[in-house]
């Protein structure tokens, strides 16, 4: 991520509809699956908004990132258990002590994301659980994903191999942020018509058109209760560390 970037989050992330609702999808599922209190372990940090959301919600919190930028930003939120470090490397942290490991939009970023999935198993308590989002479809890949860093995206299939080879079972997997495909694939068609370079800066939304978004959210999340969302620009899933699995020296 660029500097530029991970200051603009640090304004947006606490009222953007994007970074609003995820928080809201994972925050309730960490109230469902992994209660507070207890250690939630976040990799890739961004500018610490959804670590700080979950020490409010009584969560004990800490945080790696690659950017010193943004472990400045943590400490800078009050979260102390802040550090930088290469995913990629065996995090340090105690073994099986999380209760909970998050990685919100992290891994399509790395290169070798199975890597990076067995040192968050190594970390966490049998059962401990993992919540994952990425971005869906790799048809859809294009120059605002570049901007971003990413190496991929993804499909349900590509994640489910990816966390199962790394120690994990699957509870819940669901595409979120279906209203706005349409959108998007408007926008990426026009885009191979007429190719222009992006930066990696958040569309701009009005302030009636930011709630009015985060309403629709809201409903995704409540219908996602009774159905499957069978479609969406994010992939959403929730992962628990399967039993006797270790990968020291991983």
């Amino acid at each position: 991520m660029e500097v530029a970037h991970l200051h603009e989050l640090s304004v947006l992330e606490q009222s953007y509809w994007w970074h609003v609702s995820k928080r809201r999808l994972i925050s309730r599922w960490l109230d469902q699956f992994a209660p507070a209190p207890g250690l939630v372990i976040e990799g890739g940090i961004g500018s610490a908004g959804n670590l700080l959301a979950f020490q409010q919600r009584g969560y004990q919190v800490a945080g790696l990132d690659i950017m010193p930028e943004a472990v400045a930003y943590g400490k800078e939120r009050g979260i102390e258990n802040v550090q930088v470090h290469d995913l990629h490397r065996t995090w340090p942290f105690e073994k099986q002590t999380a209760d909970a490991v998050v990685m919100l939009d992290v891994i399509e970023h790395v290169q070798s994301p199975e890597q990076v999935l067995k040192h968050a198993a190594n970390v966490l308590k049998q059962n401990g659980l993992l919540v994952l989002t990425v971005p869906a479809y790799q048809w859809l890949y294009g120059d605002w994903d570049r901007a971003l860093g990413h190496y991929r995206r993804y499909t349900k299939k590509q994640l489910l191999k990816q966390t199962a080879r790394s120690g994990f079972e699957v509870l819940k997997i669901t595409h979120w942020n279906s209203f706005t495909l349409p959108a998007a694939l408007g926008i990426r068609t026009w885009q191979k018509i007429r190719p222009q370079s992006r930066s990696a800066e958040f569309p701009a939304v009005s302030d009636w058109m930011n709630r009015f978004l985060i309403r629709c959210a809201d409903a995704e999340r409540s219908l996602a209760n009774y159905l499957q969302i069978p479609c969406g620009l994010s992939i959403a899933g929730l992962f628990r560390k399967s039993s006797g699995v270790s990968h020291a020296g991983a």
